[in-house]
């Protein structure tokens, strides 16, 4: 069986929404909420873990017990750091990071420990980062450029790591809703945070639509 891991409310109840999904049908669970359906002719477990590192951790390692998972696709929103994409561009990333797990001032500012290759065999290198902090501060931003990170969230380099650790497959689907703005920090999170929330269903739309069903029938 495939799993399709969501990591935020706002984008579950967008997929629940254009997949036209009962909300009575869903199952709770420690971490969220959970369907299984036939999905592109497949078998898929579509649940919710909850963003930040913790939770989207947990919910990866119960659904793979509970549900024996051969494969995981996480699909949702991003923060963009590099400029040469744009928001609501999807990506899939080949690598998936976690830049919170070192001391920065100190050691490299990436383990190559929390390094996953997702063998996309893409041409284009992609990496995602991933931590427990949203990318909203400007200094923050300029960091993960200044590291090579393209995009950012709060649980893809989480989960990506959980499934490197149970020898699942993992691959992740990504739409940049947001860039952090140079301005005023209050301002700045404001009129990011609108941005965010007007773009979570063009994204979570168009992945369903243009992008899940290949990931899913992939080798």
């Amino acid at each position: 069986m495939i799993g399709v891991s969501i990591g935020s409310k706002r984008e579950w109840a967008s997929i629940l929404k254009h997949l036209n999904i009962d909300r009575n049908k869903l199952i709770e669970y420690p971490y969220g909420e959970y369907i299984r359906t036939i999905l592109y002719n497949k078998d898929v477990l579509l649940y919710l873990s909850n963003n930040r590192k913790v939770m989207s951790s947990g919910a990866t390692q119960y659904m793979i017990d509970n549900f024996k998972l051969k494969k995981i696709i996480v699909i949702g929103t991003c923060a963009g750091i590099n400029k040469q994409y744009k928001p609501l561009d999807i990506l899939i990333p080949t690598k998936a990071v976690q830049y919170d797990a070192t001391v920065k001032e100190i050691e490299p500012f990436l383990k190559d420990k929390f390094i996953v290759d997702l063998h996309t065999n893409a041409d284009e290198e992609i990496t995602i980062g991933t931590a427990d902090k949203a990318i909203v501060m400007w200094n923050d931003f300029k960091e993960l450029q200044n590291n090579k990170i393209d995009i950012a969230d709060m649980e893809s380099g989480a989960v990506a790591y959980v499934c490197k650790l149970n020898d699942v497959s993992c691959s992740i689907i990504k739409g940049i809703s947001d860039f952090p703005l140079n301005k005023e920090k209050q301002e700045a999170y404001n009129e990011q945070f609108i941005t965010f929330e007007n773009n979570i269903p063009i994204i979570m739309k168009d992945i369903i639509d243009n992008y899940l069903e290949c990931e899913i029938n992939k080798k």
